[in-house]
């Protein structure tokens, strides 16, 4: 699998409140962005991969709502986890 579990444990290290905390919206966030980039790493080379592009736009939409609630929650950390990340919004 493309996403080792060392991996996975240094996003949330990162990006979470520590390794173990697998459910802050900042580390779900940060996870999904990973796998997106993936994806569409995946998608330049593989174009007519429907099942990927249909994944990935399903990923895009849950880190979209998790956005939302946490802009909705709380603004600093939706500023601070946009910034920190580089997305657009």
């Amino acid at each position: 699998m493309y996403l080792a579990p060392e991996k996975k444990q240094e996003i949330f290290a990162k990006h979470g409140k520590s390794g173990a905390d697998t459910g802050s919206a900042e580390g779900q966030i940060a996870l999904f962005t990973y796998r997106i980039s993936h994806l569409t790493g995946h998608l330049k080379k593989n174009r007519k991969d429907y099942a990927t592009q249909r994944a990935l736009q399903l990923l895009v939409g849950k880190r979209r709502s998790l956005l939302d609630y946490l802009k909705k929650k709380d603004i600093a950390r939706y500023r601070a986890i946009v910034k920190e990340l580089g997305l657009r919004r």
